[in-house]
């Protein structure tokens, strides 16, 4: 129940992981939907495996064009990673498909890029958050609580349960950075990635207004089987 709180105020971590669960099972078409309810709440290595999906036709029909704007997307925090994967997808794609690309990267943008996704992840934290501390649940050293983590996940003790880190939206985003230095995402690696500065490697895609009224994805009440996803201690 306690590791249910978290994922409720977490949407982005808690769809990443039943993307990876169901991609691992060979249920790509869910795993497809979980990814891009994640990537609705700003979480780039789901928007980096929506790419490789679209890019080999995984769970979906292949699409080159909308696969690399899905990768643009993913490098937008400027990880080296996803910007060279980008880059490749980039090299390969025919004149025909750049130009379809930079069309349709701006509809992606619209709807999952940061100036949409970050201020959707903020208000869940700050919902979650208000709504725990309400119940006046304490959590003492002796409760373990599952968190997921770029390889799977870890557990920490209760007393953890309300560390900033993980719900005010700024410190939350730093540790989600440097969470995934080097991301590796369900079963395909993205490559290594560290942090570029801002005038590397820029985004072809034109800006575009953020579409912040989208409506929340339409999804059900469905976690991931924590249990096989622990650590070792």
């Amino acid at each position: 129940m306690v590791t249910s709180g978290f994922l409720n105020g977490h949407p982005d971590l808690r769809f990443r992981m039943l993307g990876i669960e169901k991609y691992k099972s060979g249920e790509h078409k869910k795993a497809l939907r979980h990814f891009q309810n994640a990537a609705f709440y700003g979480d780039k290595p789901s928007q980096g495996m929506v790419a490789e999906m679209l890019w080999t036709g995984t769970g979906t029909e292949r699409d080159r064009a909308r696969a690399y704007a899905w990768m643009d997307l993913a490098a937008e925090r400027g990880y080296e990673g996803f910007a060279g994967m980008r880059e490749r997808y980039w090299t390969d794609l025919s004149e025909d498909e750049r130009a379809q690309a930079l069309e349709v990267g701006q509809e992606v943008y619209a709807r999952y890029g940061d100036a949409a996704a970050l201020p959707r992840i903020a208000s869940k934290l700050r919902r979650e958050r208000r709504s725990l501390t309400g119940s006046r649940t304490g959590f003492s050293g002796n409760v373990r609580i599952i968190i997921p983590t770029a390889v799977g996940s870890t557990e920490i003790d209760g007393s953890k349960f309300y560390d900033e880190r993980y719900w005010d939206p700024a410190k939350y985003q730093a540790w989600q950075d440097s969470s995934w230095m080097k991301p590796r995402i369900a079963t395909v690696n993205v490559g290594s990635a560290q942090q570029l500065s801002a005038d590397k490697q820029p985004s072809r895609i034109p800006p575009v207004a953020p579409l912040l009224d989208a409506p929340e994805p339409d999804a059900d009440d469905e976690m991931p089987r924590i249990e096989g996803l622990r650590d070792s201690p």
